[in-house]
């Protein structure tokens, strides 16, 4: 065999397989979609659609019952069946969305503004102030989420907004740690001294350097809390505290079923897996903007 003749071999062996690489970049495409993430968005999104567009997704009014309707199982004319009224229980899981979500997202603004005002405070000027406010966060830390969110309530009364702010003291504490934390992390970076040994004043390093750094652990972490703040407002919701009947909360829509597991167990089931399913996928994308933002 000569040298040509070699030489041609080895760079006709060699040569890759177009088809064959094709096939397996997608292949490998398709085994690293992160479907768990898409999934959850979905969950979210159709959430969020039944938040604001309700009458697309049912013509039933949920609060008006069918007469002859009552405890209906599931069926083509009802997808999750009728409570003890006769009013569609799909339509009251639907337009119950706003009542949860706008509860659930008026909590997490008021635990991450708040909280995260006192963790800035305590983790730029330290001393005295920080020390004061930190054991301010201890005693909170210290009472029961759902004992301290009953007590507001009892101040406050019943509803869905004064159960917000209830659930949404509870988160305080925690997001005043978190930025706390960060804020002297980043207070000791390099580039944190050098803007303060240009000139910079306390207040603009604050603004332009510290803030905008130290946020972003704390926008995974409002992920976390949001799905935790729908649980626990469907959670005050059950036990009676939070929006009154005939309000299609979640969980006062859980409340009103558990007399009837045995006769109409769907009247629990249906929103209470709407529950885990929507808490589920808030904390499968808050881990997801978490790895991101590393």
């Amino acid at each position: 065999m000569t040298s040509i003749d070699t030489f041609v071999q080895i760079t006709t062996t060699s040569k890759p397989d177009k088809r064959v690489s094709k096939r397996r970049g997608f292949g490998a495409t398709v085994r690293s979609f992160p479907y768990g993430l898409a999934l959850a968005w979905l969950v979210l999104a159709t959430v969020l659609a039944w938040a604001f567009l309700p009458w697309l997704f049912t013509a039933y009014d949920p609060l008006q019952g069918i007469p002859g309707g009552q405890l209906k199982a599931p069926s083509a004319v009802h997808l999750l069946g009728t409570d003890l009224l006769g009013r569609d229980l799909f339509a009251r899981i639907v337009y119950g969305a706003v009542h949860s979500l706008t509860g659930a997202i008026a909590a997490v603004g008021v635990g991450s503004v708040v909280g995260s005002a006192l963790g800035l405070v305590a983790g730029s000027v330290r001393g005295r102030i920080d020390e004061a406010l930190m054991r301010l966060v201890d005693v909170l830390l210290s009472i029961p989420t759902l004992l301290l969110s009953l007590s507001i309530i009892i101040l406050l009364g019943f509803g869905t907004f004064n159960a917000a702010i209830a659930v949404g003291a509870t988160a305080i504490a925690g997001f005043a740690r978190l930025m706390r934390s960060e804020v002297v992390r980043v207070r000791n970076a390099e580039f944190v001294e050098a803007a303060f040994g240009s000139g910079g004043t306390f207040g603009k390093v604050l603004w332009r350097h510290i803030l905008p750094n130290s946020l972003v652990s704390v926008v995974a972490y409002t992920a976390v809390q949001f799905g935790w703040a729908i649980l626990q407002i469907s959670t005050l919701g059950f036990l009676g505290y939070g929006a009154p009947p005939p309000t299609p909360e979640w969980g006062l829509l859980i409340a009103e079923g558990r007399n009837y597991l045995a006769t109409a167990w769907w009247l629990t089931a249906a929103p209470g897996l709407v529950v885990v399913a929507v808490v589920l996928s808030a904390n499968r994308v808050s881990q997801s903007i978490g790895r991101s933002t590393r």
